[in-house]
């Protein structure tokens, strides 16, 4: 006799390669400002957007609960529920605001990045800009508790964007940017004191945690 099938829990993953910027067309707060419903206009298909699905916004994943067309181009509605608007930028999008965006990994699509969750753990803040003559370099700051999964030549997802990491010194740690990537995300409107969102390597995040536990 077939025995009955566990439940299976679906887990989003994403690689942090910006396949979309997208705009907030509207913000609705409700519920006294516990939750917020974004409606963000994109480039994207829509007969691909089924409510439900899971696109990272500024590389916090958002769960799609209506998407349509208006004035020939896609929009989907997510929420933002209170504990995203105390730890990632999200309290400060507006009308207006350009999001990286990117879709779910499908079983098949090619791994451009890292593995990113799309779990946001806090925010970082730009320290200085320098413009260089083939790339821009950005230093930025974060907790000490963040900037301990944070190591050179490793990998750290900031506003969606996975990205290597260049140099590290305490809770400071620096990164460079290609103009490709520049042109194609929301990184080239960053400047001193802009805050983005960050998430540490998920596989720095294990590591630390095995050795904790010897």
């Amino acid at each position: 006799m077939a025995g009955t099938s566990p439940a299976m829990t679906v887990v989003e993953m994403f690689t942090g390669i910006v396949t979309d910027v997208g705009e907030i067309a509207s913000l609705m707060p409700k519920a006294q400002g516990q939750l917020h419903r974004l409606r963000i206009a994109c480039r994207y298909d829509q007969a691909t957007i089924a409510d439900g699905a899971s696109i990272a916004c500024n590389g916090v994943c958002l769960t799609v609960v209506a998407s349509g067309v208006e004035g020939g181009k896609t929009w989907f509605d997510v929420d933002a529920a209170a504990e995203t608007l105390r730890m990632t930028t999200a309290r400060h999008w507006a009308k207006g605001t350009k999001l990286n965006l990117e879709r779910a990994l499908k079983i098949g699509d090619e791994l451009g990045g890292h593995i990113v969750p799309g779990h946001a753990d806090g925010i970082a803040t730009i320290v200085t800009r320098d413009d260089l003559p083939d790339m821009a370099r950005f230093e930025l700051s974060t907790t000490r508790e963040l900037a301990r999964f944070i190591a050179a030549k490793g990998s750290v997802t900031l506003d969606g964007v996975s990205l290597t990491v260049n140099t590290v010194e305490d809770v400071t740690f620096s990164v460079l940017i290609i103009p490709h990537t520049l042109s194609v995300t929301t990184l080239g409107g960053w400047r001193a004191g802009s805050e983005v969102n960050i998430e540490v390597d998920l596989m720095a995040r294990y590591a630390a945690r095995l050795s904790e536990m010897k």
